[in-house]
């Protein structure tokens, strides 16, 4: 074993630990993922890996703790590029997942604006196992019909589904289920979203191959697309999650940007 350096942020309690492979090839395995992602020890939702600069841009890599790869995580984007914006003093920061280019700006202390590009709307590019309306999803869990489900990737995939009470449902118990449902050949996550009006929405969220997380950067960005696609919200909104909100913002080329805040940064050891 080694230890490492490494860094552990947040964004609305949706946590990380950060690992910079600029300078050193650090290997870790799918294994030392799932142990230290467990809450007993050291805990995540999400490590991700800063890996060698292209030009000027800096890729990362993103791994679930449940040990598994994802394309996409807007808070861990955001945390990432405040830590970077600090080592090299720059405002402005491009990073690259294994889909897109993100562009992320530090606006003032501990808040940071993300580019996420565009939504993909397709029952492949989602990616769904068969062709149907994405928009209108029903699906019958433990007996239960859950109606007008929006489905929408915007770096990874995920169904939104709009209720009275976001709470109502214990999502523990129907997340996993409608995550690994036949329907979501890649697993999806899953968001519960209550209107409180046109510019404020509250979401509960059950997060693939993370589980129940207080917040969730590709969610907010999800129930936002939703609600301005269903013609019941702005474009501006705020998605409000236990710890804060995230503001989220779809211009006339549905281009989504993300504003909100990040945590300090800590310093912390690993062992890999």
């Amino acid at each position: 074993m080694a230890t490492i350096n490494a860094y552990r942020m947040d964004g609305l309690g949706n946590d990380f630990i950060i690992i910079d492979r600029r300078e050193n090839s650090i290997e870790i395995s799918k294994n030392k993922i799932i142990e230290l992602g467990n809450r007993d020890n050291i805990g995540f939702d999400q490590i991700i890996l800063i890996e060698k600069k292209q030009k000027n841009v800096f890729p990362i890599t993103i791994y679930n703790s449940d040990g598994g790869e994802v394309s996409a995580c807007g808070n861990g984007a955001r945390c990432v590029a405040y830590l970077l914006s600090e080592k090299l003093s720059s405002k402005n920061i491009e990073l690259k997942t294994n889909n897109r280019i993100l562009n992320a700006k530090v606006v003032e202390d501990f808040l940071v604006e993300l580019e996420m590009g565009k939504p993909l709307f397709g029952s492949k590019e989602i990616p769904l196992s068969k062709t149907v309306d994405p928009s209108n999803i029903s699906l019958e869990i433990d007996n239960k019909i859950f109606n007008s489900g929006f489905c929408v990737n915007v770096g990874n995939p995920h169904i939104v589904f709009f209720v009275k009470d976001c709470f109502e449902n214990n999502l523990k118990v129907i997340g996993p289920k409608i995550e690994n449902h036949e329907l979501f050949p890649d697993r999806i996550n899953v968001t519960f979203a209550q209107m409180i009006d046109r510019e404020n929405i509250l979401v509960n969220v059950w997060e693939r191959g993370a589980g129940l997380t207080k917040a969730c950067g590709t969610a907010a960005c999800a129930t936002a697309v939703a609600a301005l696609k269903n013609k019941i919200s702005e474009r501006r909104v705020d998605i409000k999650f236990k710890e804060g909100f995230l503001s989220i913002e779809i211009d006339k080329d549905e281009n989504i940007f993300m504003t909100g805040p990040v945590s300090k940064v800590k310093n912390i050891n690993i062992e890999v």
